[in-house]
């Protein structure tokens, strides 16, 4: 075990996206014998993905079971699990909105968010017993473990860590690395998608969604010691590459609000795996004597990248009745059901019929390509 390549894994952002990733992992925890070690020393996890990631962290001396239990609670979701989805919940907050824009505010009674969390932070606090972290770390079962927010204040995207005692903080532009133990505010302020979700205070700064302004989100990985990143995106790759179709309709305010989600979550992973591959091309066409010579620390980083065969949208859409009636009702007035407007829709659907099929598809989809995960992570078979 020694000399194997400590490899990292990246769980991105996308609120009930994020079911495609336990998809992933289930088919891993597959292929490996139940007794392996936690195949992932390093878990860099942001949004919807720290909450994941955290979970594999502190199960990370059974990861089968961690595992198990993510199936568990993705499988079985539901809205009122994550945020209120009553009547009287949404429309409150809906009226206040209203109110605060008419009147100019409302002093101290404006509102903070759309939506209420205060079910997920029950759901978390009784389900996440944040000591295991450090057991797991003391076991030799994990290296480091990240979460990222952003800060509202500083402007800076924060990668909270909690690891090894050798592991030092670091900071580059608009990025730091901060040394503390995780908490529960922790994975609350990284998964507050603004506007939508209230933002967390944790010492002096409110934080929100880390996937804002986290340009590198490969980087706390390789600060934290990877030496090889596998990546769970959330994303189909199609819908990157194709055209610009022509449109007359004016964008509806749920197709803006999901272009402006996806720029939050997905650019950035994207940009940043592009650049680490440029990176590698370039070092390899470089001897090795001369980046000794210049003084040059770059090396080389396999990344392996396992994101979702269909369009994430398109069964979005599929599902999007199975949403509470008031959560319906105020995405229908956004527009979220027109045609071409369903991304929204694919973050909030935290609904079992659309978690489960995310999960299935994570799991086809890497068994699909198991010999090539189970090289990268210099693993037997089970």
């Amino acid at each position: 075990m020694a000399d194997k390549p400590r490899v990292g894994l990246i769980l991105a952002g996308g609120g009930a996206r994020a079911a495609y990733q336990v998809g992933v992992l289930k088919a891993i925890a597959e292929l490996l014998p139940r007794e392996a070690p936690n195949p992932f020393p390093v878990l860099c996890g942001t949004s919807a993905g720290a909450i994941n990631a955290t979970t594999l962290a502190i199960y990370a001396t059974r990861f089968h079971e961690g595992v198990r239990r993510l199936n568990f609670v993705w499988r079985n979701f539901r809205v009122n699990q994550v945020f209120r989805a009553d009547t009287p919940g949404v429309f409150t907050n809906g009226i206040r909105w209203l109110a605060a824009l008419v009147l100019g505010g409302l002093g101290r009674s404006n509102p903070r968010a759309l939506l209420d969390r205060a079910p997920l932070r029950r759901l978390l606090y009784r389900t996440m017993p944040f000591a295991r972290i450090q057991e797991s770390i003391n076991a030799g079962a994990l290296h480091a473990l990240s979460i990222t927010a952003s800060g509202y204040s500083s402007g800076h995207s924060v990668s909270f860590f909690q690891g090894v005692s050798s592991l030092a903080v670091w900071r580059r532009a608009r990025r730091v690395g901060s040394q503390t133990s995780i908490t529960l505010d922790h994975l609350m302020a990284s998964s507050a998608i603004p506007f939508l979700f209230e933002a967390v205070k944790i010492n002096r700064e409110y934080f929100g969604d880390g996937s804002m302004r986290q340009n590198a989100p490969i980087s706390p990985a390789l600060h934290l010691g990877a030496e090889r990143v596998l990546v769970i995106g959330v994303r189909h790759e199609g819908e990157t590459l194709s055209g610009r179709p022509a449109t007359e309709d004016y964008p509806s305010l749920a197709r803006i609000a999901g272009h402006v989600l996806n720029s939050i979550f997905l650019d950035s992973l994207e940009a940043d795996i592009e650049r680490l591959q440029r990176i590698n091309k370039t070092i390899s066409l470089i001897p090795s004597h001369h980046l000794r010579e210049s003084g040059v620390t770059l090396r080389n980083v396999d990344v392996l990248v396992v994101s979702p065969s269909e369009d994430l949208e398109k069964i979005a859409a599929r599902h999007a009745h199975h949403l509470p009636r008031s959560i319906r009702f105020l995405l229908r007035g956004l527009g979220a059901f027109n045609r071409q407007s369903s991304t929204l829709v694919s973050y909030l659907l935290f609904e079992k019929p659309f978690c489960r099929e995310l999960i299935d598809l994570g799991y086809r989809d890497a068994m699909h390509r198991k010999e090539e995960i189970l090289r990268f992570l210099d693993m037997p078979p089970a």
